[in-house]
């Protein structure tokens, strides 16, 4: 009870902060609101705290502002106007943000590329995109270099290449640094005239289900997602450090990171890639005092032994998405981390959940129409009833989230109309209604009291969800329960077609140091842990589980090579026979039976 009564009056405490979210008004259209605005109204006041922080080089407020400017100027120089496409490929550091930055200052539109990405994923970006110009960082050159024949970026002039550690200017790029003029570095007029709804960036998504294909995103949202992240998110201002390791490419790194700073005159300590052994050390060194994250991180940091700056580290505040459930406590608890507010929220999408009060393992309340719908996984689809109208869940039960699409969930969607449009459900409850597909499974849950707002727990991704022995199984509810093995470093758990057998049969990659894996009690940990019919019936050990570039675990060449052995570059594939409690290495004569359907699963 008394625990009940603390409770009732911290969530009270929160009103504070969420009662001026619910009178925050959106930028008008035409206003004169975007991030290079707020840029120059930040750098006016906080000129010169510091900004970025970044291996051995600091940048203040105003030095970032007039870098950006003589970068603008050199881009108008060169043609580059309202609206024209400009390709940004190029690792974390502070020509990134200062090449975001002038972008946005004469109201052109950054094309952000993922870092990760070559041959034909690459082309494809760039060229959808209709660029006039592409800006990159030497360090991605070779990756550019690769494609030249095939982009529709070709000449000299429209390539700036921006130098790093090493290496000098090829010769089928422009070396910008020569190009720049260090005397214009006043804020332009240009800036006057970009406004809220004008599109600031073109931010694809990860390419874990196909083709990456690039999300549209206005000013206003830039604006809006920032303003709301800062205030009741992580309660930033101008006194904090920001540790920002997230690419910048993708909308978390970019809006709940870099550009919250930049709202409130924050510094932020910025990292070309993530890393878990230098994490804390440089936490302690920069007084980070939040923390952007994507789940992953958590798990990779929760897997490190305990180090000394580990204890007592800055870090009280951290807003992100991914952190799963069987994480949360642990990772509360080990680094004394007083504030986790978890969002949810597609980068194409036109709705976000915030956890605004500080509970536990949950994505928090929203302010959009919501439905959860039954979804068939098996037969991948809505359900309907007999009058062929689809069904909401009873309360707590996982459904599809769609989000109802109106003036105050307004939906940008993709570049590509074909592909914005495929998001979308039409005549759900009435004639003409319009809701965007979130693509994931979501459940209600009892957080306590909660001002008397709905919260909801993130369940699954459609498809990462599979039917085998005629139930469900969430795929990452069975790795959450994996991972707690202490010899499994970060399952990947997915369904693989098996023949002569309905649905799919359950599957796990990992990486493990196999010759000293304990299989006795792994399978007897599995046993005991997971319904039979949640139970891997495959496990493939593997060197390393590739992710994308914010870390989430690729899923369909797992899913495609399956257990084929043939397929699986000598990775070794460990099975659990039907019947049988213990699993053991797939050998050829088995795989062969597996294969004409007699395995009996």
């Amino acid at each position: 009870m008394l625990n009940k009564i603390k409770e009732f009056f911290r969530v009270v405490g929160e009103l504070k902060y969420i009662i001026p979210l619910l009178k925050y008004k959106w930028p008008d259209p035409d206003d004169n609101a975007s991030l290079a605005h707020t840029f120059q109204k930040t750098a006016d006041e906080y000129g010169s705290n510091d900004f970025m922080y970044f291996e051995d080089e600091k940048w203040t407020y105003s030095e970032t502002n007039e870098a950006a400017n003589i970068l603008a100027n050199r881009l108008v120089n060169d043609g580059i106007g309202h609206s024209d496409r400009v390709v940004l490929f190029m690792e974390n550091r502070p020509n990134y943000v200062i090449s975001l930055l002038a972008l946005n200052k004469i109201g052109a539109i950054g094309v952000l590329i993922n870092t990760s990405l070559t041959g034909a994923p690459l082309i494809h970006c760039i060229n959808s995109s209709d660029s006039k110009k592409c800006i990159v960082g030497d360090e991605l050159s070779t990756s550019l270099e690769g494609v030249l024949d095939e982009i529709n970026i070709k000449n000299k002039e429209d390539i700036y290449w921006v130098e790093d550690v090493g290496g000098g200017c090829p010769d089928w790029a422009s070396d910008l640094n020569l190009l720049l003029d260090s005397s214009k570095k006043d804020n332009l007029e240009e800036t006057n005239l970009v406004t809220a709804k004008d599109t600031a960036f073109f931010i694809f998504t990860s390419g874990t289900t196909g083709v990456p294909k690039a999300a549209l995103f206005p000013n206003t949202k830039i604006i809006a997602a920032s303003t709301n992240i800062t205030r009741a998110g992580y309660r930033l201002n101008h006194d904090d450090c920001m540790y920002n390791c997230l690419p910048l490419y993708h909308s978390t790194g970019l809006m709940l990171g870099l550009c919250a700073c930049v709202h409130v005159g924050a510094s932020t300590f910025i990292r070309r890639k993530f890393s878990a052994s230098s994490f804390w050390k440089e936490a302690q060194q920069f007084n980070t005092t939040a923390f952007v994250y994507v789940g992953e991180l958590c798990r990779y940091l929760s897997f490190q032994d305990p180090c000394e700056e580990e204890i007592n580290n800055p870090i009280s505040k951290m807003v992100g998405n991914g952190l799963r459930p069987d994480l949360w406590d642990c990772f509360r608890n080990r680094f004394n981390v007083d504030r986790i507010c978890e969002i949810y929220g597609a980068s194409e999408g036109n709705g976000m959940f915030m956890n605004l009060l500080n509970k536990d393992q949950t994505i928090g309340m929203t302010n959009v129409e919501l439905a959860l719908l039954k979804y068939d996984v098996a037969e991948d689809k809505l359900e309907t009833d007999d009058n062929g109208s689809y069904i909401e869940v009873a309360e707590h039960e996982p459904g599809l989230a769609l989000v109802k699409i109106g003036p105050n969930a307004v939906y940008n969607g993709y570049t590509d109309k074909k592909a914005s449009e495929e998001k979308v459900i039409k005549d759900v409850f009435e004639e003409g209604d319009r809701w965007f597909n979130t693509g994931d499974l979501i459940k209600s849950m009892d957080v306590g009291f909660s001002l008397g707002r709905k919260h909801y727990q993130f369940v699954d991704r459609v498809g990462d969800t599979f039917r085998w022995k005629s139930e469900n199984v969430s795929t990452n509810e069975v790795a959450e329960i994996l991972n707690s093995f202490d010899q499994v470093n970060m399952a990947n758990v997915f369904g693989v077609k098996v023949p002569q057998s309905e649905g799919r049969a359950g599957m796990v990659a990992f990486n493990c140091n196999v010759n000293e894996f304990n299989w006795d009690s792994f399978s007897k940990f599995v046993s005991e842990s997971l319904p039979s019919y949640a139970q891997p019936v495959f496990v493939r050990i593997i060197e390393e589980l590739e992710t994308t570039g914010t870390f989430k675990l690729k899923k369909n060449d797992l899913r495609e090579e399956a257990y084929h052995l043939d397929k699986v570059s000598g990775n070794r594939i460990y099975i659990k026979k039907p019947g049988e409690n213990s699993y053991i290495l797939l050998d050829e004569e088995y795989y062969q039976i597996i294969q004409d359907g007699k395995a009996g699963f």
